[in-house]
């Protein structure tokens, strides 16, 4: 679904991302992880062709109408006068309104956001908000789905759902997040991704627990 080939990206003069060469398989749930700094979010934008490659390119089989993508909640502005609904609605703009609204409360539904339609999204908790923002990238049924940390910083019942709601996913669409929150998705991932500049592929059994706890250490695997 996905290929990159010598993919290099730099900011100015500062390299953030070089020479990954890697493939993603349709249906594939893929789990990004590193250090802060690393390049995860460059990655992910580079992915969904928010930003050009310095070097190198991207393949893709799939348009940018299908993909979905849940921003890091901080990124969203919460002071916007707007509905949870009308949120919602914007990942489905290319249907006619009434359809739209029909499918946005569906997929709020689908989140446990049902009876918020009419909420305003900045009154929405860090959980809900997070959950609507879900719902907007799901609400038209996209092939990929992209993740930026969707866990990070809400409460643990929210993080319950949306671990959830992913899982319920799995295999259904392509899905690759962004998290620092490996035990949780640990033992429901295909593949990770470990970003530090470069890219190294592990799956779920070989990696090393002390990435588990942030320890970003040679070697990578786990001891025989």
């Amino acid at each position: 679904m996905i290929e990159t080939d010598h993919l290099s990206f730099h900011y100015e003069e500062e390299p953030i991302l070089q020479d990954v060469t890697l493939t993603i398989k349709t249906g594939e749930f893929i789990a990004i992880f590193g250090p802060n700094g690393g390049g995860k979010t460059t990655f992910l934008k580079l992915l969904m062709g928010f930003l050009k490659p310095t070097q190198g390119s991207i393949r893709t089989d799939v348009d940018r109408p299908e993909m979905g993508y849940v921003p890091q909640l901080a990124s969203f502005d919460k002071q916007f006068p707007i509905s949870a609904l009308e949120v919602v609605m914007m990942g489905a703009l290319s249907y006619p309104v009434s359809q739209a609204k029909k499918m946005a409360r569906t997929a709020l539904e689908r989140v446990g956001l049902a009876g918020k339609e009419k909420m305003a999204f900045g009154s929405l908790s860090g959980g809900q908000a997070q959950r609507a923002l879900i719902a907007r990238a799901i609400v038209s049924h996209p092939k990929i789905l992209f993740l930026d940390e969707p866990t990070a910083n809400i409460d643990p019942e929210a993080q319950q759902l949306i671990d959830q709601l992913l899982t319920e996913l799995k295999g259904k669409m392509t899905i690759i997040m962004v998290t620092h929150n490996l035990p949780s998705v640990i033992k429901k991932v295909d593949r990770l991704l470990c970003v530090q500049r470069q890219i190294t592929p592990f799956s779920p059994e070989g990696l090393c627990e002390h990435f588990a706890l942030g320890l970003y250490h040679p070697p990578l695997m786990r001891s025989p």
